[in-house]
């Protein structure tokens, strides 16, 4: 006789990881992981999409379409994922975790925290140029939105619903890029061009936590460009 033990060991956003112990009739287990996709109806993608604050703004993404028959995991995912988009995440994630602690001081420490921030700048516009490198022409698109839920981009042709998609997203602008894979949930047409909204499938969430930051940032340099452009109107009617 076998028993059969489940357990949901991680979700991914679209996809579900479960541990499937299987235990023998001479107690012996032998474990079996296994990532399913989620089921889930439009709608509860498109909520998905816009848990996290999105916005609009024109950035590079390179796409390329997965097999519908390749067999996707987290691991592999991770595997995939190419040696300078590791770097940036993990550097990321360790000047902020060193800034933190010091960001609530003042005097000298404060001092300190300005001159680790110039230095954090100069490496990331280091990091930014070889992530660069990473954007191929061949494969470009036109992103037009995103968020930590997903974006929206633009081609002339038009890809497949539910299709899964590996992304690499090129924010010039902020000096980063991001590796993931995504889902497209919904497309529209205008014109001759079509307009592919996706989630992501799965994305590390330190890179999840670097488009938030991103988006948030963009929008603080979008509201500051506004109220500009309104003070010079103003002065030009005095």
């Amino acid at each position: 006789m076998q028993l059969f033990e489940l357990k949901i060991l991680k979700k991914q956003f679209t996809c579900y990881k479960f541990v499937i112990t299987i235990i023998l009739s001479d107690n012996r287990q032998e474990t079996i992981k296994v990532t399913t996709m989620n089921n889930e109806t439009t709608e509860q993608k498109l909520a998905k999409y816009h848990e996290f604050f999105s916005i609009e703004d024109n950035f590079s993404i390179n796409i390329l379409p997965i097999a519908a028959d390749k067999g996707v995991s987290f691991e592999q995912f991770l595997s995939d994922m190419p040696i300078p988009f590791k770097m940036a995440s993990d550097m990321s994630s360790i000047d902020q975790a060193a800034l933190r602690p010091l960001q609530a001081l003042s005097g000298v420490a404060s001092q300190l925290v300005d001159f680790l921030n110039h230095q954090s700048t100069k490496i990331d516009l280091l990091i930014g140029y070889i992530l660069s490198q990473q954007d191929d022409e061949q494969h470009r698109y036109q992103g037009l939105k995103f968020g930590g839920g997903g974006l929206l981009f633009s081609a002339t042709q038009t890809f497949k619903l539910a299709q899964l998609l590996e992304m690499k997203v090129f924010l010039a602008n902020e000096n980063c890029a991001v590796y993931c894979y995504g889902e497209v949930i919904e497309i529209q047409q205008k014109l001759d061009i079509y307009l592919h909204k996706v989630i992501f499938h799965f994305i590390r969430e330190d890179d999840r936590e670097v488009l938030v930051r991103t988006s948030l940032h963009q929008q603080s340099k979008q509201l500051q460009l506004l109220a500009k452009q309104r003070d010079q109107e103003t002065q030009k009617k005095d």
